[in-house]
């Protein structure tokens, strides 16, 4: 990973954007994994990917964030400029407009249903974008949007791995019935990373969806996962009444859940230092919601 400062933020907008360069730079108090992102003033973010496999993802938002706009009811990021690389930093970058609010996973006023109405609503409007020219789905999307049998032989290796930590039965039964089925209908929108880190709140309701790094065109089940990494209960049938879909694609985000719960917990993908996964998967096993 490069280490990404603000003093190199500085140096590259005030190369390359000098009408910003009497700006404040300071990071934001939640970063993610694949990006770096930097406040700049109160009305501009600076997004950099933090190492070569992210870089792909700066051209595709750059691309496609403008489309979804135009459709969408609720803000995403508006691509503001494009920085090239310099003074050390060898991607390219880019200059978003700032959106208020904070995360939900950082919220102490949320009303818990009303957020799985409306990412439900976002969902249902997202899959109903055009999608002719979106990108189909595959590496760049880390496979979100494919058939989860993508990920089938990390899900073998995890399981081998977790035998006496996981009921591996209930396991393969879960994974079993998400690969039962395939999305029957042309490529719809997906996000491709919901999660409580990318969804903004104000006043206790929904503001905006961000992060589209890994969103395509494909199967939506991918965007569904928040049922079990965030709703509980009479939340999940709200966000499931809300999104829709049949009970067969409800059956691959609930495989998608499951892989990304063991491949996480059998230490093959990024570090879980809360274990948030583990606490994740018992939610995946219990609950198919499914009618």
């Amino acid at each position: 990973m490069i280490d990404i400062t603000a003093d190199l933020v500085r140096a590259l907008v005030s190369d390359q954007f000098p009408e910003w360069s009497d700006l404040p730079v300071e990071p934001v108090a939640r970063q993610g994994w694949d990006n770096r992102t930097f406040r700049l003033g109160d009305r501009l973010a600076v997004r950099l990917p933090s190492a070569e496999g992210y870089v792909a993802a700066v051209e595709k938002e750059n691309r496609c964030l403008p489309v979804l706009a135009a459709h969408l009811p609720l803000p995403v990021p508006a691509v503001v400029a494009a920085g090239r690389p310099a003074a050390g930093y060898p991607f390219p970058w880019s200059v978003r407009q700032w959106l208020p609010g904070g995360t939900v996973e950082a919220a102490t006023d949320l009303d818990r249903s009303e957020l799985a109405r409306d990412l439900g609503g976002f969902l249902t409007a997202l899959r109903r974008v055009p999608a002719d020219h979106g990108p189909a789905a595959g590496r760049h999307s880390y496979f979100r949007g494919c058939h989860p049998s993508a990920y089938g032989d990390q899900v073998e290796h995890a399981l081998d791995r977790l035998k006496g930590v996981v009921d591996v039965t209930a396991c393969e039964a879960v994974w079993t019935s998400a690969l039962t089925s395939a999305w029957p209908h042309p490529p719809v929108w997906f996000h491709g990373d919901v999660a409580a880190g990318n969804l903004l709140t104000t006043g206790g309701r929904l503001s905006a969806v961000i992060d589209f790094g890994t969103c395509g065109a494909g199967d939506p089940a991918c965007d569904l996962v928040m049922a079990w990494t965030y709703f509980t209960g009479d939340e999940r049938k709200i966000f499931r009444g809300a999104a829709g879909l049949s009970d067969d694609a409800w059956r691959r985000a609930r495989g998608w859940a499951l892989w990304k719960a063991l491949v996480t917990m059998a230490g093959l993908s990024s570090p879980d230092p809360d274990a948030f996964q583990a606490r994740v998967l018992p939610h995946v096993l219990d609950d198919p919601v499914i009618e």
